[in-house]
């Protein structure tokens, strides 16, 4: 096999995709995290707070996969509201900073009408560089 599914030990298990690929040359696709726990369900209902938990939700990817927060190349942010996320800036940056630290990825932000989970507003994947 070309690639190995990455779920994190104790995670709920995700329905009809992976929450990450691991390819043969240490490529890590991590599907699309929102602000949900490990059991799936909405602590936060606010955007920083689901902000933190989708981080902490790809580190988690990352590290189950052999790779730290600093492996991550690539982050792309799909958001409900532009407005709250401009809002907030000053907030991101220092979750940002606490959950990743100081590595900044490429990065792509998308505003977007909804996504497929009510309650979510973001989603963000990733995509890390794990040396094998």
């Amino acid at each position: 096999m070309s690639h190995q599914i990455i779920q994190p030990e104790g995670w709920a298990p995700a329905k009809g995709y992976a929450n990450g690929v691991l390819t043969e040359d240490g490529t890590l696709y991590v599907g699309g995290q929102i602000g949900w726990t490990a059991q799936q369900t909405f602590e936060a209902h606010d955007f920083i707070g689901q902000m933190e938990q989708a981080l902490k939700n790809i580190v988690a990817v990352v590290e189950a996969a052999g790779g730290v927060p600093a492996d991550i190349v690539r982050l792309t942010w799909f958001v409900t509201s532009k407005k709250t996320y401009l809002a907030h800036q000053r907030e991101i940056g220092e979750v940002y900073r606490r959950v990743i630290g100081r590595s900044f990825p490429a990065m792509s932000m998308l505003v977007v009408s909804e996504l497929v989970e009510d309650e979510a507003l973001l989603e963000i994947e990733a995509t890390a560089k794990i040396a094998r």
